[in-house]
């Protein structure tokens, strides 16, 4: 059994624990989820099943979508209203003034990762760096943020935003860097993932809700890739590929032009991802062999 689930994210549970509770449930050897979502965040959590985790570095980085609730005047050592208070400041900023730094945010911009991440300095996660009082200089990384709208504001100086952002973007350091601007600090107080990996809240279903037809909620494995062209194969072609054998592109029906395509046997089984490059395109290379 192979594919993806694409899970919604309790709070409080971290994404080792929901790929473990799917490897479980599906009794399979390997299961493996496609990007860290923070424990106290929610949301769209995509896990590969089966020989479906091969896939995983080929899944489209497209961007992803975050609603999040930041508190104006408080500074906290996560970032979020789960760390320690490590500052309360007075706040007089307005939403109209909220609503006037947030452009300032917009496209391309730098942001310096937080010491509570999964960021590997020297072999050493930069979470367990911090747990031991240690901080260490971090280099500003470029990241696009390509929609952020208030899309709420609420008691006690909270604030709802709606981010649409590039892989690599942390919202916690988002809602920081608002809060700074508006001179008041601030800290992450909800997150939930709208969209990761081409997938929405429209694919995502609870742990309870897969309990009681796992089958029925496992897509298949060549979902996420339906942007790439198709190529059907002979058997004899099928069986080569399988094996990790290129494939001559004249011997291919229709003779396709170069790029990545989802290879499939003559009965339809999706075999895996194949490439002609524009430098070879005589050759289509194995890039991910779904099974065997």
């Amino acid at each position: 059994m192979n594919g993806f689930v694409v899970l919604d994210k309790a709070p409080g549970e971290t994404s080792f624990h929901a790929s473990s509770f799917l490897r479980k449930l599906y009794n399979e050897k390997k299961t493996g989820h496609t990007g860290t979502l923070d424990p106290m965040a929610t949301g769209v959590l995509p896990v590969a099943v089966g020989s479906a985790t091969r896939l995983i570095p080929f899944l489209p980085d497209e961007e992803k979508g975050y609603t999040a609730r930041l508190r104006l005047g408080i500074v906290t050592d996560t970032l979020d209203i789960t760390g320690k208070v490590l500052e309360t400041r007075a706040v007089s900023a307005t939403k109209v003034d909220f609503e006037r730094v947030l452009p300032s945010f917009l496209g391309d911009i730098l942001q310096t990762p937080p010491m509570y991440s999964a960021l590997s300095v020297d072999g050493k996660r930069l979470y367990a760096l911090a747990r031991q009082g240690v901080e260490i200089e971090r280099k500003a990384r470029p990241v696009r943020i390509c929609r952020l709208e208030l899309t709420g504001c609420f008691d006690d100086n909270e604030y709802e935003i709606d981010v649409v952002c590039s892989k690599g973007t942390y919202i916690r350091s988002l809602a920081a860097d608002i809060g700074e601007a508006l001179g008041c600090g601030a800290a992450l107080t909800a997150l939930r993932r709208t969209a990761s990996n081409g997938f929405t809240l429209e694919n995502a279903v609870t742990e309870e809700t897969l309990k009681t037809d796992p089958a029925a909620y496992l897509l298949p494995a060549d979902e996420p890739f339906a942007a790439f062209p198709a190529v059907y194969v002979t058997q004899k072609q099928a069986v080569r590929f399988m094996n990790g054998g290129d494939l001559l592109t004249e011997r291919l029906k229709g003779q396709p032009a170069p790029a990545v395509y989802r290879v499939y046997a003559p009965d339809g089984a999706f075999l895996g991802l194949g490439e002609i490059p524009a430098d070879k395109p005589e050759t289509m290379l194995v890039k991910r062999v779904l099974g065997g």
